[in-house]
């Protein structure tokens, strides 16, 4: 039985927070929403540190490039910064033609980043050179979701319509596609041999991919599902609806965290998580514009 317990707040922040990430070889967390600014947070000690970097526009996406000092900052205005960490500074400033930025991936086969677009178009871009290699259609529809496979060899998206792609990282081109969801498709969480999708509709889907064949399904919340974390012997989602909740692989409900259970979480929407799995720490964010650090047992 997983446990988890509050292990303190962080306040700071003005404005509802869309976007997390933690390196945990340093313990630092980054925090960005609807603030002009990214906000470094030590989890050693539980404390604000700076503010690493103002940005332009709202941020909805954060990815640190893993063996370099870098993260990459996906921005409503279609942007995307890569900012050098241990002494700030732009490295590089990227745009897609049209629309925001609402996911961003790092292709470690190949050395390259790749956003989605508001539009559903793909960018690929160098992090040798910064020169953009390739852009390609993926859907129609806005897409905010994707994931990249353990190995790589993988790309996830997921569109408006509710519509899984999957595509080569190689070359780019599709290999499979198909309806999962009846709406929006909001995160997405790629584990060894499976697929987890959740949705607008409060569904979560368990797919075996390439082929995208639904081995198991849950409505595990009442309103969207815009996270879906990976432990050791289970899966995190949270959700809109405020609560973060623990499943087995099986999809069997271990733990529902919430302020209607007695805890001191959320008030409003959670809208992204990350975990550092060295300290074995949960960080929750949202419109309350508060983090929350969780321990996990």
């Amino acid at each position: 039985m997983t446990e988890i317990s509050l292990h303190g707040t962080l306040a700071g922040h003005q404005n509802p927070i869309y976007t997390l990430e933690v390196d945990m070889d340093s313990h630092i967390l980054y925090s960005a929403g609807n603030d002009k600014g990214i906000v470094e947070w030590d989890l050693t000690e539980m404390k604000f540190k700076r503010i690493l970097c103002a940005v332009p526009a709202s941020v909805y996406c954060l990815k640190i490039i893993p063996g370099t000092d870098w993260i990459a900052a996906g921005m409503r205005n279609g942007e995307l910064f890569i900012i050098q960490r241990t002494e700030p500074e732009l490295v590089a400033k990227l745009k897609v033609e049209k629309g925001a930025i609402f996911d961003v991936q790092f292709l470690a086969p190949k050395n390259e980043i790749i956003a989605i677009g508001e539009e559903g178009k793909a960018y690929v871009w160098s992090l040798d050179t910064f020169q953009l290699l390739y852009t390609f259609q993926v859907s129609k529809d806005r897409v905010r979701t994707m994931a990249v496979s353990t190995e790589g060899k993988f790309i996830a998206f997921g569109d408006k319509q509710g519509w899984v792609y999957i595509h080569d990282s190689q070359d780019f081109h599709q290999i499979t596609t198909e309806r999962i969801h009846d709406m929006a498709i909001a995160s997405m969480l790629f584990d060894k041999d499976y697929l987890y999708t959740g949705g607008r509709d409060a569904r979560m889907y368990k797919l075996k991919f390439p082929v995208l064949k639904k081995e198991n399904e849950l409505t595990p919340h009442f309103f969207t599902v815009y996270g879906i974390a990976g432990l050791s012997n289970g899966l995190i989602t949270v959700s809109r609806d405020k609560t973060i909740k623990v499943w087995d692989k099986d999809f069997r409900l271990l733990k529902n965290i919430s302020r209607d259970k007695g805890v001191d979480s959320h008030h409003l929407s959670i809208n992204s998580m990350a975990y550092d799995g060295v300290l074995k720490l949960l960080c929750t964010a949202g419109d309350d514009k508060l983090i929350k650090v969780w321990l996990v047992k």
